[in-house]
């Protein structure tokens, strides 16, 4: 393969939303996909560069300096810094990054580069990319940084920006030694609020303690501490912050756009943050345009001047003002789309403007001109590339989105475009006519015409698939069109436009395709289709069945009969041949008489030779095993891709790793490669030849490159490279007129309009002129529902239609049939609902259709199944709960809980339920109690050592024993809860002891609450047996109430739910509502017990007879009752029916015997109902009586409750009181510890930064002795002038001097201490080392000869340039190095500074720690104590609610009445001070008197001398008074003013001389100079005509550079001009304000004597 030559790349195209940058006034440069592309926006001219390393990562550029720099994709990448438009590399910077880097800037003032990795690392780096060093690094957080953004006025700023945060990076210098420190901004919430960091104080100093004990920071609450502590905010507080979405920096400020729609500004040096806009502030633009800011409005800004452009997602860019902390719209410019970057060139003028879908715009905001579009290549991923046979100087490409893409292969240029708006999947171009076919992933055929090139056109589709459509390919011929998917089924179409893409037939597969080749016979006329096919519908990527199918033209083209009525290709017209490999193929293409494919798995290229197929079976379904004949290595990452030349010579393989491979298919082992795309995003995605075979075109699967590249052949080569183009020529002269037929058929086609035309078939072939475009907006849209209907749907769909037709009447007959059969079915049901029930039948007896009904049948059991297992799993699942709850709630009481109420009231008094006390409170509650008997009797036998008194002893053992419960603060011992092992109030100190108290305090609460359950159970078996009393009483009153005929309704008390809990466990057949369900089983059970208990019944009936006589006979008694008195009754006589008259006398003794009788009787029952009413009313009275006095009783436990609440709640406060103690101690411990670490971090930090400091010092005390020694050198050359040019005249060496001390203007040096004003790069500060080549430069003009003096021979003058040279080299050696110092000096006091900062937080951490200790002791022994006091011994007033007790103190009785005696005797002693105080005043206001009276005269006094003091006496008044002779001293002036007369007398005569002299010696060099004009006089004719014959040729030849260039110089004059001004401006505001302060200054030393004053 060697006599190939290599690959070489030709243009590049494409847009990943990547960086835009400028690298110079003119260019932009861009990243696509493994290569930089370089765009003229002036003349739209292109370069590109590859990247040297197998991907681009970060990029970034600057247009000051015209460099670029970007990172590579790989493991520990480097950062490759290359200059423009050479295209040099500078250098190389390899730094210690594993993975990647995310952001990359370039410095527009220095040769600064800062870079910041991702993870692992997570670092930023600062390079000096000149001298290839790393400066500093510095760690960054986990996040990872979006963009790096340097301050255009002080390089040693840099902002930092990642998806949540913002931090401002501040390099610091000393000489060569460089720091970085971070500075985080703190961004306002997304309501606009900023966030208030609580401040983080220990707590506060006081000399009490409160009870809440001393406050704690949250943190130490939470029990947090290291690095969590510090950033532990609590979950109220923490609001979501703004997303920084843009940054721009300006003169002293830096702005910061959000993607929620905010504008920030930052100021770097405080790091304040003000909000200059909020998306709710309503916006008036001074256009009066409607248009406000919305969410996304800054998603880019640029600050150029005084122009602050701002652009989002809404497709308009402003140009905004801001005033203070307000914000103005100037101006808006629409967009045609959202943008995502706007950038300005160096020079200021052009603005460009980038969109997320690849258009790059042009804005001159200066000229006002307008937004002109400078590169349109759309964005997205490419899904296919192919060329256009019938024109070879172009190609083809699609995107997912559906966008076809013309492209001319000489330079790139994109010739038209169409969008089909839909999801593209697959694409090939036609040989024979100039169309396109994409499948889509609805499975749809799109049919896209080409003869026009700029204007694309949709002619035809053809909906085949419900799934995406796969592959596409076309044989050599342009005889068909083949497509495949993965539902196994491939399309065979007839691909002349000439017969309107008729669909011929489909192919079944025997699996998913995976890849599809065609080869075409031209002899034969047989086109050979290889299909490679997976097994298994898992694995579709790859495959190990090869079926080869052949195809015939002339059958398949000319014949009607090749498909049977489903529209499958009969097995007559095609030959197959069904092939298995030993390994699954991802790609595979067919040659003459061979397969070549690539195994993923082994990752080789394997090619594998076609066995002859035997004449009897051509179609043979039986799989032959096709053996390897040669493999050889293929690319690294797989899946790779083949494509096969069009000479069938060459071989092209793709793969994941980005490379491009050609070999020979003769020889596999030996190829040319080229990276063609990046590994990092999926590398090659697909390629393609061109006709010629000899350019290849690729696309990147995620990096949205298009890439063509040329195979440059060597010499060898040629003969090859001959063949492949006359092989291209071949083909094409051979389709030459099938090519002209067809295209003119194409080009008649209508625009494909889906509601006119067919989905399988052209209908119309006239003219007709396409209407798409790339510009235009696509109303309608190609997208197909996957349910809607296929050809093959259309094929079945016809096929049944015309059965149904065929089969019309029979199907009459049977609908008839089956009508008459239904209506008599209808007339036996309705006669069988008029029978009797016993001979109606079952509705589903109707039921024709048994097995329908069995399956009806079947499902219903099915469903009940389901439904009751469901119920029993859900009746499992509450059982289990009930148990669950029964164990802990039920089981688990040791005393359950319940109620005891009162008869008469609603009184009710509840128990206390009570848990049993597992072993471990058992064991814990025994350990305490021994430890706490130990501890009791050591301190009773110390007490018994230290005491030497026993009545001491025994005094103290009863005191200790009668303590009083005051002090115990709790009335628990009264009411059962007696533990004498608790600890005093008073002696409880450490934790240990607080919490063995608090065990000892829940037993004491145990047993109170055990001690009233005790009374609560006798009181509640009183109140059974009262109600078992009530009950029998209740029972004698009923009968009572019987005999006596009386109907009233008894009390009849029971116990109720609360008084017995357990029936809550319990459910009885009254609480169930619905009717039982019962299994057979169940109710076979139940009838045999119904029928037991029925049997039973009767037996027990019958055994019964004796008592049935006694009831009958006698009432059920043998013997008469006392309660059978009322009930008798006296027999009245026979004869009483008769009339009295008829009585007799034996009849009337017996009538009066009668009435004595009855009158006996009568009394008897009388006396015997008063004796049943008077019992009746007793026993009422009784239960009366009883039940009021259990209420009595229960109202006395009632009141037994409420004190046991009240000591069990003074028990829980000792508890509580206890536990918040402890609390309070683990916070303070926590606090402690976190002091603690903080303090031992600041000891190292402060460690680091004394070392460090150390080291800087010696650093600076040796340069600046360097720098004394420059100094002193310098002033030895100042010194030496003289004595060096000895030799040369006093006149003139003083002249020389002069011109030794001259010194031209240049640029003054900049440092990073200064703060300069920067405009634009050509006047930024100067780096010292250009500085000196400056100086160097402009001493060429001072050395010239015609500043030489006259005089001084030249070679002097050589010999005094060389000299000043090194004096000001010497200056500018002494003025850098003085710089420097002063650099290092300034970076030596903030290290001093941060090790005076570290030195006193060391300090306040180590008196904070202190401080918390000793509360930690305070707070120990100050603890607090419960006392339970009698109302009238606390004296604290009591407000409206509870009393505040925190400034009461506790005091003994004795102690308030010795204090009031005391008082009593200081009131005595008061009153007599104050009768002896009135006496002593008295005498005190005489002397006040006398003493006012002095003070007056001392006043007028001080006036009189204040008067004096005041007089002005001039100095001719103190020489007046001094000279007693007054005319002596008018002698003496006369004699000085004469000898000063006589002196300027003289001095003016000198001067007249000297005069004299000059004026002769201009005179004689006047003459000299006429001399020398007139000789000049006569030169000036000559060479004012040369000048002038020379002005007219170049004015001639240079006329358009010179307004170029004049257009230039006035741009910059004015540029000039206005820098002047403003500096001006400056300087003049300047000294105005020094001028200020000069009058200060002199009016504070020179007062006036008149404003002083005096006291």
């Amino acid at each position: 393969m060697d006599v190939l030559g290599n690959l070489e790349v030709r243009w590049v195209q494409g847009f990943n939303n990547g960086t835009f940058r400028f690298v110079d006034k003119k260019t932009t440069c861009y990243t696509c996909g493994n290569f930089i592309v370089f765009l003229n926006v002036e003349t739209k001219s292109r370069k590109i560069l590859q990247s040297p390393g197998p991907g681009i990562g970060a990029f970034t550029a600057s247009g000051y300096r015209s460099c670029f720099a970007f990172s590579d994709l790989k493991l520990n990448p480097s950062i490759f810094v290359y200059n423009y438009p050479e295209l040099e590399l500078i250098c190389e910077l390899k730094g210690t990054t594993k993975l990647g880097y995310t952001a990359l800037a370039l410095c527009d003032t220095g040769p600064y580069l800062i870079c910041a990795s991702s993870m692992p690392d997570h670092t930023i780096t600062l390079w000096n990319w000149e001298s290839s060093t790393q400066l500093c690094s510095h760690s960054l957080s986990a996040e990872d940084v979006t963009a790096l953004v340097f301050n255009p006025m002080n390089w040693c700023q840099i902002c930092a920006v990642n998806v949540r945060s913002l931090t401002i990076w501040n390099v610091e210098r000393c000489d060569n030694y460089h720091l970085m420190k971070p500075s985080a901004v703190d961004l306002p919430a997304t309501d606009g609020s900023v966030s208030d960091c609580e401040a983080n104080l220990s707590h506060i100093l006081s000399g009490k303690l409160t009870h809440l004990g001393p406050q704690m920071p949250i943190s130490a609450i939470a029990g947090l501490s290291g690095d969590r502590a510090d950033n532990f905010l609590p979950l109220k507080q923490i609001k979501p912050k703004l997303c920084p979405s843009a940054i721009c920096w300006s003169t002293s400020d830096l702005y910061v756009g959000s993607k929620e729609g905010f504008l920030l500004c930052v100021n770097p040096d405080t790091l304040l943050v003000s909000v200059l806009y909020k998306p709710q502030t309503e916006l008036t633009p001074t256009d009066d345009s409607e248009i406000s800011l919305q969410g996304g409005s800054f998603q880019s800004l640029v600050l150029q001047d005084c122009n602050f452009f701002a652009a989002g997602m809404e497709g308009i860019l402003r140009n905004l003002q801001i005033k203070g902390n307000k914000l103005e719209v100037v101006q808006t410019w629409a967009l045609d789309e959202a943008a995502s970057t706007v950038c300005f060139s160096p020079d200021g003028e052009t603005l460009l403007i980038v969109s997320n879908t690849g258009c790059v715009y042009k804005f001159k905001p200066l000229l006002k001109n307008k937004i002109v579009k400078v590169l349109d290549v759309l964005s997205g991923d490419f899904v296919a590339v192919a060329p256009l046979y019938t024109d070879r100087s172009m190609c083809l490409s699609v995107r997912e989105a559906g966008d076809i893409q013309l492209w001319a292969l000489d330079d790139g240029l994109c010739m038209g475009s169409i969008s089909l708006q839909t999801h593209v999947t697959s694409m090939a171009c036609c040989p024979v006519a100039q169309y396109v076919v994409v499948g889509t992933a609805t499975g749809d055929i799109l049919f896209v015409e080409m003869t026009a090139k700029q204007k694309p056109r949709l002619v035809h589709r053809v909906h085949l698939y419900h799934v995406p459509v796969d592959h596409l390919v076309f044989d050599q011929g342009g005889n068909f069109l083949v497509t495949g998917s993965s539902d196994s089924r491939m399309f065979v179409l007839n691909a002349r436009p000439s017969k309107g893409f008729e669909i011929i037939g489909w192919i079944e597969a025997p699996g998913a395709i995976v890849s599809l080749s065609t080869q075409y016979h031209k002899e034969s006329k047989q086109v050979k289709v290889l299909v490679l096919c997976s097994k298994t519908e898992r694995e579709i990527n790859e495959g190990n069945l090869l079926l080869l199918l052949t195809l015939f033209v002339q059958e398949l083209t000319d014949s009607t009969g090749c498909v049977d009525v489903y529209g499958r290709l009969c097995k007559d017209v095609l030959h197959s041949r069904l092939y298995e490999i030993p390994h699954t193929l991802c790609s595979c293409v067919l040659a003459i008489n061979k397969i070549f494919g690539y195994c993923q798995q082994r990752k080789v290229l394997q090619s594998f030779c076609i066995p002859e197929s035997g004449e009897k079976s051509p179609n043979a379904q039986k799989a032959v095993h096709l053996s390897v004949e040669k493999e050889t290595g293929g690319h690294l990452l797989s899946p790779a891709f083949l494509q096969l030349s069009p000479h069938q010579i060459w071989l092209a393989t793709v793969g994941r790793d980005g490379l491009l491979r050609i070999c020979e298919i003769s020889t596999m082992d030996r190829y040319v490669q080229l990276q063609c795309h990046s590994s990092w995003q999926g590398g090659v995605g697909s390629v393609c030849f061109t006709p010629d075979s000899q350019t290849l075109i690729t696309t990147g699967l995620r990096d949205s490159s298009l890439v063509c590249s040329r195979l440059r052949l060597r010499l060898s080569g040629a003969g090859k490279a001959n063949a492949a183009t006359q092989y291209a020529q071949s083909v094409a002269d051979s389709f030459e007129s099938v090519i002209s037929s067809e295209n003119t058929v194409l080009s008649r086609m209508t625009d494909f309009n889906p509601q006119t035309q067919s989905l399988t078939r052209c209908s119309s072939f006239h003219t007709g002129e396409g209407k798409m475009s790339h510009e235009s907006e696509q109303e309608e849209n190609y997208f197909v529902s996957p349910t809607s209907s296929t050809w093959l749907d259309g094929k079945l769909d016809a096929l049944l239609q015309e059965e149904t037709q065929q089969y019309a009447e029979t199907k009459k007959n049977l609908r008839k049939n089956i009508k008459v059969l239904r209506d008599t079915i209808k007339a036996v049901m309705e006669e069988n609902e008029s029978l009797p029930d016993m001979e109606k039948l079952e509705h589903q007896e109707f039921n024709l259709d048994v097995e329908e009904q069995q399956r009806l049948q079947l499902e219903g059991e099915q469903e009940v199944t389901r439904v009751r297992k469901e119920i029993e799993m859900e009746n499992l699942a509450k059982c289990y709960q009930r148990e669950i709850l029964k164990k802990e709630c039920w089981h688990s009481m040791q005393v359950k809980g319940k109620a005891i109420k009162a008869f008469h009231s609603e009184n009710e008094v509840k128990n206390y339920p009570m848990k049993e006390r597992t072993d471990n409170e058992l064991k814990e509650l025994q350990r305490v109690e021994t430890m706490r008997k130990i501890e009791q009797e050591d301190s009773q036998l110390q007490e018994m050592i230290l005491n030497t008194i026993s009545g001491d002893k025994e005094e103290e053992e009863e005191d200790s024993k009668t303590e009083s419960p005051a002090l115990t603060g709790s009335l628990s011992a009264l009411y059962g809860g007696v533990n004498p092992n608790l600890y005093s109030q008073f002696n409880l100190h450490i934790r240990e002891q607080k919490i063995n108290q608090i065990t000892l305090l829940k037993d004491v609460i145990y047993k109170v609450k055990s001690t009233f359950n005790k009374e609560f159970e006798a009181v509640y078996k009183q109140k059974e047996q009262e109600i078992n009393r009530l009950r029998e009483k209740n029972k004698r009153i009923s009968e009572i109430m019987t005999e006596l005929d009386l109907s009233e309704t008894l009390w009849e008390p029971k116990l109720t739910d609360s008084e017995c809990p357990e029936r809550a466990l319990t459910v009885t057949d009254s609480e169930i509502k619905v009717e039982k369900y019962l299994t057979p089983k169940q109710k076979e059970k139940e009838e045999k017990l119904r029928e037991e208990d029925e049997r039973q019944r009767l037996a027990a009936k019958s055994d019964n007879v004796r008592d049935q006589a006694l009831n009958v006979m006698m009432g059920g008694v043998l013997e008469l009752r006392k309660e059978d008195v009322l009930k008798m009754e006296v027999p009245q006589p026979e004869f009483m029916s008769k009339p009295e008259v008829q009585w007799t006398e034996e009849e009337r003794k017996s009538i009066k015997e009668f009435e004595k009788k009855a009158k006996e009787l009568s009394e008897e029952k009388e006396k015997y109902r008063k004796t049943l009413e008077t019992e009746m009313k007793k026993l009422l009275t009784s239960i009366k009586e009883a039940t009021q006095m259990f209420d009595e009783k229960l109202t006395k436990l009632s009141e037994r409750k409420v004190k046991s609440e009240m000591v069990i709640y003074q028990e829980e406060l000792k508890i509580a009181n206890l536990v918040h103690s402890i609390q309070t101690e683990e916070e303070i411990l926590s606090r402690e510890k976190q002091l603690s670490l903080k303090l031992e971090k600041a000891r190292i930090v402060k460690n680091e930064i004394g070392e460090e400091l150390k080291k800087h010092k010696e650093i600076v005390d040796e340069f600046r002795e360097e720098y004394d020694n420059t100094v002193t050198e310098d002033k030895l050359l100042d010194k030496g002038f003289r004595k060096e040019f000895f030799d040369v005249p006093g006149h003139i060496i003083d002249q020389l001097y002069k011109l030794y001390k001259r010194r031209p203007r240049v640029q003054r040096m900049k440092t990073q201490t200064e703060n300069s004003q920067f405009k634009d790069g050509a006047l930024l500060g100067t780096a010292p080392s250009d500085g000196l080549s400056l100086m160097m430069k402009a001493m060429e003009e001072l050395d010239a000869p015609e500043n030489m003096p006259e005089g001084l021979d030249t070679v002097v003058w050589e010999r005094f340039c060389l000299a000043r040279r090194a004096k000001v080299e010497s200056e500018q050696k002494a003025k850098l190095k003085a710089l420097t110092l002063a650099e290092m000096q300034a970076f030596l006091q903030r290290r001093t500074d941060e090790d005076e900062k570290a030195q006193l937080e060391i300090k306040n951490l180590i008196d904070e720690l202190n401080s918390i200790c000793e509360e930690l002791m305070r707070f120990r022994l100050d603890s607090m104590v419960q006392i339970v006091l009698q109302q009238g011994q606390v004296e604290v007033e009591a407000g409206d609610f509870i009393a505040d007790y925190t400034d009461a103190l506790l005091m003994h009785r004795k102690v308030i009445e010795d204090l009031n005696s005391t008082i009593r005797a200081l009131g005595d002693q008061k009153i007599a001070s104050m009768v002896e105080c009135k006496d002593f005043r008295k005498g005190i206001i005489q002397q006040e008197w006398d003493h006012r009276r002095m003070r007056m005269q001392l006043e007028d006094l001080s006036n009189k001398a204040r008067d004096i003091q005041t007089l002005r006496i001039t100095q001719e008044i103190q020489d007046y008074l001094n000279e007693t002779n007054n005319d002596n001293r008018v002698s003496k002036q006369l004699t000085t003013l004469e000898t000063t007369f006589d002196l300027q007398k003289m001095t003016y005569q000198k001067k007249v001389e000297t005069c004299k002299k000059q004026i002769k010696h201009l005179d004689r060099q006047g003459v000299q100079m006429q001399e020398k004009n007139a000789a000049l006089g006569l030169k000036v004719a000559d060479m004012e005509i040369t000048v002038a014959e020379r002005r007219n040729i170049y004015e001639a030849v240079a006329m358009g550079d010179d307004q170029e260039t004049e257009a230039e110089r006035n741009y910059q004059d004015i540029i000039l001009r206005k820098r002047l001004l403003n500096i001006a401006g400056a300087q003049s505001e300047e000294i105005l304000i020094l001028r200020a302060e000069v009058e200060k200054l002199r009016m504070k030393n020179f007062p006036s004597l008149s404003q002083l004053h005096y006291n």
